[in-house]
């Protein structure tokens, strides 16, 4: 059986993509599972250009089949920020809780009706045999809280608020977030070419 190799050692992504990919044809696996350990400069200017690099180099240092996403918060009163520096915008170290509390300041006196952002996912699948690279995105829009709410989920989900569900991202149960999220939906729309790459890898 192929495998398939989830670009990244953030937990929080793994968990969710291993749910969400647990019917497809293959192993899912991540680069600590069979030992790479690479980092790749984000330097493309757009989730999608960032996404096909780290897609394409990783593909290229293990041989498999590989799957790489690159997503963020946009926030409209803050002009789209932060944008593909989501994890960066605190601080290169930053941890989560100190991102959300970087956020929160940066909207100090924006007002309830002027909060709404977006969260966006982009995830590239590339094939290890001709670096050939596809495309597919999610994205889920809310309201930015004025403090944090809920203990699950990470990144800037304890402050994402869903106005139809009258709660955080964070305060969601798995089953629930992969349905609704920017990752989620992206990842659904990655399983079509993800089977049809692995039908032609698991019968060359």
């Amino acid at each position: 059986m192929s495998a398939l190799l989830i670009a990244t050692n953030n937990r929080g992504k793994l968990a969710e993509l291993k749910l969400i990919f647990a019917g497809l044809p293959c192993s899912v696996v991540s680069p600590a599972d069979i030992g790479i350990d690479l980092e790749v400069a984000e330097t493309g200017s757009t989730f999608e250009e960032n996404a096909a690099l780290k897609s394409a180099a990783f593909a290229r240092a293990s041989g498999l089949l590989t799957l790489a996403d690159d997503s963020g918060l946009e926030v409209e009163a803050l002009g789209g920020e932060p944008g593909i520096l989501s994890a960066r915008y605190a601080g290169e170290n930053a941890t989560d809780s100190e991102r959300v509390s970087f956020l929160l300041s940066k909207m100090n006196g924006i007002p309830e009706g002027k909060r709404q952002a977006r969260f966006r996912s982009v995830i590239a699948i590339t094939t290890p045999q001709d670096l050939h690279t596809e495309l597919c995105s999610g994205e889920c829009h809310g309201i930015i809280t004025f403090e944090p709410r809920g203990e699950k989920g990470f990144g800037y989900d304890p402050v994402f608020f869903l106005p139809q569900l009258g709660k955080t991202m964070a305060e969601l149960p798995k089953d629930i977030k992969n349905g609704l999220s920017h990752r989620g939906i992206a990842a659904r729309n990655a399983i079509p070419i993800l089977n049809n790459l692995l039908n032609l890898l698991n019968n060359p």
